[in-house]
């Protein structure tokens, strides 16, 4: 039996992977690798909280069900998944010992990774130790009555103590929360990094009298979903942040432990903290390699060279960027360009005397937002300003709170989504006045208003006087303002816009029917999609579908993906690849041949159940040919990229694209691409 669609979180443990792979090729600068093996950690922790308890859940659920109807188990998915992190975690250990120590070593680097500290450093870290360090441990005795309680994510030591041949279990916390995590000495040419574990590690016999038979590092990964019930006489963010007080208290996922830590100790520990339900894992020496992210060397050498952000020249340039909208559509690609004409928009919006109205939605907020700065100015300078926060935007639910407030002080009117029904687009709403005619400036984008985040995602936004785009947009922030669902697909009011909960669904089915429609007659017929993941089975088999007619399908997704490409008579016009480069890919496209005249749609929604059935999600029609050119232009370069892709196959690996024709790097040529039309502008 063909199997219809891969799991979606082997899918993206395959991505993780691929992340991976990207650490490991020789190609990539020494530094850039090692920022990869961060991200990698970063991602499967991420994993643990998030997934691992879904996955946990449903294994135990098949248990019973199998017991109980006496049916053939179906395969162990979380078991799947243990062992795939298992195989990944130690590639990752052999690209860490085996080649990038070595290689910094060359480079007059030394990573004390699990080594004692040579001579000529140890008064410094002792120095260290006393003076900074000593004044942020906290040991805790290990007993029936003990009050400890790990928190998530956070490391610590497992301490064992022996007094006339009675053993003492002792917690000992490494406060990389407080310091850094790594510890730089340079000493006789060669610089020396050290982790803050090996700090706390080799002085402990100076927090401790009696004798330390033995000393294993361990952390708890913890459950990091909370549910909030509708119910809207309480305020949603006093319930978030109530929640929120809970998150690092939830059930643990993971006990990530050093190898070699006793079995008795390990039941003990087990035992006394609660931890029965968690994942125990041996791990390596040392937890939240993450931390990586801030490896304290500074070597333009080793790193590759900066791509600075382009100028948008006309955007730039404008005496007024609201006025120059008024005249045609722009595009602006982030990290590329310069995020500068964003936070223009907000800042010129808040001053102009002529701006009545802003609408905006915003999920992931940066926490030193220009963007709602400008949104607080325009309050206070009388404009009427409409926010949709999320504060149920996972991992940002306090920062977004924090904005709230802000700007709820301010006089802004803040419009929360229901609790079940989170709002991910990202538009933007300007309305002008000149005492006659009501005018509309909008922004458009595939990623959140964050000016951080726009640093390393690649987005594109789009600036536009479009009327009846912008109406629409209006009449969805009055539908937002209302806090329902839509009752009645009668009642939709949405002819332009791409609306989740509305018409996006059975849009995009009707786009892929038009081209199944032409196969069907013997012409020409393609799609080209690109998406962060692809989950959703409706739009999935109507993909498999138009790929049994003849339509051509590529597709770029860049993490999860549950279609199975390549399968004969089911996908065998389908082709999936993914792109892991400097920059993030995270822009949604969508082509339609349409006979030649491609119907170009963007926006925020991925293909998943969340972003089809429980999120506001917006899609967007790009009718501006220019700006329809430049899309589709980058899209070509990455659909051919041969160096920095990889296809996923029908087993779900990752494999690299094979070419004969000269190498494309995507990401690179768009970047010279847009380079040169910032130069001859």
């Amino acid at each position: 039996m063909v199997t219809t669609y891969f799991n979606r979180d082997l899918s993206w443990l395959t991505f993780n992977g691929r992340v991976l792979q990207e650490a490991a090729r020789g190609p990539v600068p020494l530094l850039d690798r090692i920022t990869f093996l961060s991200i990698f950690s970063s991602n499967l922790d991420e994993f643990y909280r998030v997934r691992m308890p879904v996955l946990r859940a449903l294994q135990k659920l098949q248990e019973r069900n199998h017991k109980a109807l006496d049916v053939e188990v179906l395969p162990d998915e979380f078991l799947q998944a243990q062992q795939m992190i298992q195989a990944q975690q130690e590639q990752y250990g052999r690209i860490l010992t085996q080649d990038i120590l070595p290689q910094l070593q060359a480079n007059h680097i030394q990573l004390l990774y699990n080594l004692p500290f040579p001579a000529a450093i140890k008064q410094q870290t002792t120095d260290y130790f006393f003076g900074e360090v000593l004044a942020f441990l906290q040991p805790v005795e290990l007993t029936e009555n003990t009050t400890f309680f790990p928190e998530n994510n956070k490391l610590y030591f497992l301490v064992v103590l022996e007094e006339e041949g009675i053993e003492t279990l002792m917690v000992v916390n490494i406060p990389s929360d407080e310091l850094p995590r790594f510890f730089t000495v340079t000493a006789d040419g060669e610089t020396y990094i050290a982790f803050l574990d090996d700090i706390v590690r080799y002085n402990l016999d100076k927090v401790f009298s009696t004798k330390i038979t033995g000393c294993y590092s361990f952390k708890v990964t913890r459950d990091a979903e909370f549910d909030i019930k509708d119910e809207f006489n309480v305020d949603l963010a006093t319930a978030v942040e109530k929640q929120l007080g809970k998150r690092d208290f939830g059930l643990a996922t993971r006990f990530l432990y050093q190898p070699g830590l006793p079995l008795r100790s390990l039941s003990i520990i087990s035992h006394v903290l609660n931890l029965q339900e968690g994942s125990a894992v041996a791990g390596g020496v040392y937890h939240n390699l993450r931390d990586l992210a801030s490896f304290p060397v500074k070597n333009s050498a080793l790193t590759a060279p900066k791509w600075p952000a382009l100028r948008h020249n006309t955007l730039a340039e404008a005496d007024s960027i609201l006025d120059s909208i008024g005249q045609q559509d722009y595009v602006l690609h982030p990290p590329y360009q310069d995020y500068h004409a964003v936070l223009r928009f907000f800042n010129e919006a808040a001053i102009r005397p002529d701006v009545q109205e802003i609408y905006v939605t915003l999920y992931r907020v940066a926490s030193d937002s220009k963007i709602v700065n400008a949104l607080i100015s325009a309050a206070k300078n009388g404009k009427q300003v409409y926010v949709m926060i999320e504060l149920k935007a996972r991992f940002d639910e306090a920062n977004n709170i924090k904005w709230a407030k802000k700007l709820s002080a301010a006089g802004a009117r803040l419009i929360y989504s229901v609790t079940a029904l989170k709002v991910h687009a990202k538009i933007a709403l300007v309305k002008l006045s000149n005492g006659y005619r009501t005018m509309y400036r909008g922004l458009l984008a595939t990623g959140n208003f964050n000016e951080n985040t726009a640093r390393f995602y690649t987005d594109h936004i789009l600036f536009t006087a479009n009327h009846h785009l912008l109406r629409e947009m209006e009449l969805l922030f009055l539908f937002l303002a209302r806090r329902e669902k839509p009752t009645s697909p009668d009642l939709i009011p949405f002819q332009h816009l791409l609306v989740a909960q509305f018409n996006l669904q059975s849009r995009f089915l009707e786009l892929i029917d038009e081209e199944i429609a032409l196969a069907r007659q013997g012409l020409p017929a393609y799609i080209h999609i690109k998406l962060n993941n692809l989950e959703e089975e409706v739009l999935i088999n109507k993909l498999y579908e138009a790929s049994q007619a003849g339509v051509q399908i590529k597709m770029i997704v860049r993490s999860i993906c549950r279609l199975i490409p390549g399968v004969p008579g089911m996908s065998e016009n389908i082709t999936v690849t993914r792109i892991v480069d400097r920059y993030l890919e995270h822009g949604r496209i969508f082509v339609f041949g349409n006979q030649g005249n491609p119907k170009l749609f963007m926006g925020s929604a991925d293909w998943m159940n969340r972003n089809i059935y429980h999120r506001i999600e917006v899609c967007f029609p790009v009718v501006d040919e220019q700006v329809k050119g430049e899309i589709l232009q980058m899209l070509d370069l990455q659909l051919r990229d041969n160096t920095q892709a990889v296809r996923i196959d029908e087993q779900l690996n990752n494999i690299p694209v094979e070419s004969n024709d000269a190498p494309v790097r995507s990401q690179q040529l768009i970047y010279e691409m847009l380079q040169n039309r910032t130069a001859n502008a």
